[in-house]
Parts: C-alpha cells; sequence; structure tokens
C-alpha cells in the first residue's frame, strides 16, 4: 500500500507522544487481529478484551521501545497477558453473568446468518481445542494474529526453536482431521 519505513517510524513516534491519528492507526492495524485471537482463545466477551488490551497499550505506549515490527508484538503480548489474567480470574472467581437490557434490545442478524457464523466459529474452536494449551497460542499467534517465529517466541516466553516445534506438531495433529490442506 505505499508505507513506508520512515512512515511507520512516525507512526511510532506519534503514537509514543499520544497523537490521535496514530492511536488510531495502531487500533486499525491490529484491532481485528487481536479480536480473531482472543475468540480463538474462547473468550466469551472477546470485544471488551480487546478494548482493555488496547486501553493497556495506549496507557503503555510512551515506555515502548522499537520498530514499527515490534509495536505488533508488543500489542500482542499485552493480548496475550490479559488473555493469560481473565483465565486465571476465572479460575478462582468463576464466571459472573449479568443481563444487560441494552443488549437484548439490538437487532439480531438473520437467523440463517447467526447459524452459519456460530457453526463455522465452533468447528475451528473444536479443532483448536484438540491441541495442547501451548500449541493453540503458537498457532493462532502465528496464523490468526500474523505474528514472525520471533515475535511469537516473545509473547510466549519460549525459544524459536521451541515455537517451530510447537508449530510443526500442532500442524501435524490437524492434518489428519482437515486432510493436506494444512501444509507448515
Amino acid at each position: 500500500m505505499g508505507r513506508t519505513a520512515g512512515a511507520d517510524d512516525d507512526l511510532v513516534r506519534s503514537a509514543k507522544r499520544g497523537e490521535a491519528w496514530a492511536l488510531t492507526e495502531v487500533w486499525h492495524r491490529h484491532s481485528a487481529a487481536v479480536l480473531a485471537y482472543l475468540r480463538g482463545r474462547g473468550v466469551v466477551d472477546a470485544e471488551d478484551m480487546t478494548s482493555e488490551v488496547f486501553l493497556q497499550v495506549f496507557r503503555g505506549i510512551g515506555r515502548f521501545r522499537g520498530d514499527v515490527g515490534d509495536l505488533r508484538t508488543f500489542v500482542f503480548s499485552v493480548a496475550h497477558a490479559r488473555y493469560v489474567d481473565e483465565v486465571r480470574r476465572l479460575a478462582r472467581r468463576g464466571v459472573a453473568a449479568e443481563f444487560s437490557a441494552d443488549r437484548h434490545d439490538r437487532p439480531e442478524p438473520s437467523a440463517e446468518s447467526a447459524a452459519m457464523t456460530a457453526l463455522a466459529t465452533e468447528r475451528v474452536r473444536r479443532l483448536i481445542e484438540t491441541l495442547s494449551p501451548d500449541q493453540r497460542d503458537v498457532l493462532l499467534l502465528r496464523i490468526v494474529a500474523d505474528l514472525s517465529l520471533e515475535q511469537t517466541a516473545e509473547v510466549l516466553g519460549k525459544s524459536v526453536g521451541s515455537v517451530k516445534s510447537l508449530q510443526h506438531r500442532g500442524l501435524a495433529a490437524l492434518r489428519p482431521i482437515l486432510g493436506t490442506a494444512v501444509s507448515p
């Protein structure tokens, strides 16, 4: 799309200064992938957690060091940490269910559309759940978040070799289920 290294450097500098245009651009570049990662991990309110992730990113961006590639790693490090915190919180307290009238008054998608989305999401979730937690994390960060091996290793606190091995084993486990369409 014609983005230059200089424009990306300007984005990082401007975001660190808290300039609205740059923070908006960071959101636009990474929010969809963060949302997909959190949904892939089974987060019940992934949209809300995505917002929390970016609030934390924006609060800490002044201390961030690196370029635009490092920024993506930083965003997913925050997302992964927020997910882990939520899992721990739920393990301690359980799930709280609240009624929200404003959510029930909204127009809903067609039944067919909702059913197709639910079936696709459920099938992917069932496939992902067949993997070990480490394999799930690696595949979601590599495929959904589009992080490099090095970025994934940094987010998860693992070596690059460990990430490669987890990715290989995760894809190998999915291959018999999906056929030959899964490649490393």
